[in-house]
C-alpha cells in the first residue's frame, strides 16, 4: 500500500508543495505546530530511520542539506528545528522517513 506522500508524489491526494527535486519533495504540513512546519520526505519509500540502509547515504545526506536550504527559502534563517520520529512510541504515524521543519517562532526545550 502507498504511503500518503508516495500518493502526494503522484498527484493522487493534493499538498501543498515549497521544493521538489529528483531526490525529494517538501510539503506544508495540514496541522502545523509552528508558524513554519513543513514535512521533507524522499520519493524512495524508507520507512523509518532504522529503515535506512548503505545505499541510502546519498538520500538521507540530501535530505539533510534540503533540510537548510528549504529553511532559508522560508525566511528561517534566525533558527529552526528538525524532527525525525522514528517508530510509533516517538510518534511516528506515516511509515515513510519525513523530516519536520520547524520554525517562525521561539521553540523551547524540552519540546515537550
Amino acid at each position: 500500500m502507498k504511503s500518503i506522500f508516495e500518493k502526494i508524489l503522484d498527484a493522487e491526494i493534493p499538498a501543498q508543495k515549497v521544493y521538489e527535486d529528483d531526490i525529494c519533495a517538501v510539503i506544508r504540513d495540514i496541522n502545523p505546530q509552528a508558524p513554519v512546519h513543513l514535512l521533507l520526505f524522499p520519493r524512495k519509500r524508507i520507512e523509518s530511520v532504522d529503515a535506512i540502509g548503505p545505499d541510502d547515504l546519498k538520500i538521507v545526506s540530501h535530505l539533510m542539506l534540503t533540510a537548510s536550504k528549504v529553511a532559508k527559502m522560508e525566511g528561517l534563517g534566525d533558527g529552526y528545528r528538525i524532527v525525525i520520529n522514528n517508530g510509533p512510541s516517538a510518534g511516528q504515524t506515516i511509515d515513510h522517513l519525513h523530516l519536520h521543519i520547524l520554525g517562525g517562532k521561539r521553540l523551547g526545550w524540552p519540546p515537550c
